[in-house]
């Protein structure tokens, strides 16, 4: 299972709680789009996951920045991945992105809200915040293989789901 999470914005520690928590402790690969805050917060997501992959965000101090690419590309399951905290692009932006490095998904953060929308055959992906959501849902992604792709879920920290998609 993938786990994709953003907008920590702890000061401390990885703020983790409920099926986020359980969700990032089973994953086999966490995928964090930014905002940490601090190399503290870093650390605890790196204690709790085996495979991290993560970039900075705006609000990362320079330790974070010393420590953290402001972008990434990667695959994973046969998928590939960008990975932007996504505060200076738009849609747009976030999918000539993803074209650019002939990318299936791109995550990205930053508005602390959740969405899965198809662009231009590039789903964009932004699991929300499991700690700091605006809108009263504090959500992450959980992506698991199919033959085809990868099932997609966005879901609340009590574990019900809130949308599906699909990455083929």
């Amino acid at each position: 299972m993938i786990t994709v999470i953003s907008d920590t914005h702890s000061q401390s520690g990885h703020e983790l709680e409920g099926r986020a928590k359980e969700a990032v402790e089973e994953a086999d690969v966490v995928v964090h789009a930014g905002d940490f805050t601090t190399e503290a917060v870093l650390d605890a997501f790196q204690e709790v996951s085996d495979r991290l992959y993560a970039v900075s965000g705006n609000n990362a101090t320079p330790e974070v920045r010393d420590r953290l690419p402001p972008e990434r590309t990667f695959e994973t399951e046969g998928i590939r991945f960008v990975l932007t905290h996504g505060d200076d692009r738009s849609a747009t932006g976030l999918s000539l992105l993803g074209r650019q490095q002939a990318a299936d998904v791109v995550v990205f953060g930053h508005s602390h809200r959740h969405a899965a929308t198809d662009a231009d055959e590039v789903l964009l992906l932004n699991p929300g915040s499991h700690a700091r959501p605006r809108g009263g849902l504090p959500t992450h992604a959980e992506l698991r293989p199919t033959d085809s792709g990868l099932e997609g879920e966005i879901r609340h920290r009590d574990g019900s789901v809130v949308e599906r998609f699909e990455v083929e």
